[in-house]
């Protein structure tokens, strides 16, 4: 199993962690990690439930951007790229007919937010912060984000920490449905490990069966949802605020947007 992903299963529980310090960000390798750790405990007879986290005391700040940096240097394809990565393993972490238990520790940022918010149940730190965060560099929502963020906290609350990248408290992730539980600091893994444990000795076929129900009712066109955000990320990806905002944050200073569009309408 890669160092990307760690993995320890005890009383049929399954725990994988992100493991890319110093903010677990992903990239192309890690993910690939994921969605085979992902498949190994979905086919273990022994695994009922799974806690999907983050090590170092981060969920996941999200994509690597040094790969987008290096997508502008040598046109991509950004469709192909989420094809090939977080539209697959949004779809593996619904279609897998197991509990999956999101522990969220620190960030969770873009891609991984949309990770996290495909998991069926939440349980995060009272410290964890949630960043929608596309936006800050100049992309729309990937990695379900577009569906799963209004379907859960509603369309406005989703429009305004889309658009001004603010920070979403533990606190307001709790009231608001995003998570299901809070846990002190330091305490987090614990929790959700005791809570996998107690599913874990519930009908877990039948948890499975529900889960694809509430696919078939709530998530019935996931995979055209990924499919139409891989499209728009391919339009924003070539756009000059993409770029503007991926050279701020090496830079890392404030992005300028509005220099950014007049530049190229000046050229």
């Amino acid at each position: 199993m890669s160092d990307y992903v760690l993995t320890d299963i005890r009383e049929h529980v399954a725990t994988l962690l992100i493991n890319r310090p110093p903010v677990n960000a992903f990239h192309t390798e890690a993910i690939s990690a994921l969605r085979k750790a992902l498949k190994a405990a979905g086919r273990d007879p022994q695994v009922r439930v799974i806690v999907l986290g983050g090590a170092g005391g981060v969920f996941s700040a999200g994509q690597d951007l040094a790969e987008f940096r290096q997508a502008q240097e040598t046109p991509v394809s950004y469709r192909e790229h989420l094809a090939r990565t977080y539209s697959p393993l949004v779809l593996e972490l619904r279609q897998l007919e197991k509990p999956v238990l999101a522990a969220i520790e620190g960030a969770a940022a873009g891609a991984a937010l949309g990770v996290a918010l495909a998991c069926d149940l939440r349980i995060a730190a009272d410290t964890a912060r949630f960043w929608v965060g596309f936006l800050g560099i100049g992309l729309a929502p990937d990695s379900a984000v577009s569906l799963l963020l209004p379907r859960i906290i509603g369309l406005g609350r989703a429009a305004e920490f889309a658009f001004t990248n603010a920070p979403i408290s533990a606190e307001q992730a709790l009231s608001w449905g995003m998570v299901n539980r809070l846990a002190p600091a330091g305490e987090l893994l614990p929790a959700a490990q005791t809570w996998a444990a107690e599913l874990a000795r519930g009908p877990v076929k039948a948890m499975g069966l529900t889960k694809r129900a509430f696919n078939r009712a709530v998530l019935p066109h996931l995979a055209a949802v990924l499919d139409y955000e891989g499209h728009l990320q391919e339009i924003a990806g070539r756009g000059a605020e993409h770029r503007e905002g991926v050279t701020a944050f090496f830079e890392k200073r404030p992005p300028d947007f509005l220099r950014a569009v007049e530049e190229v309408r000046g050229a």
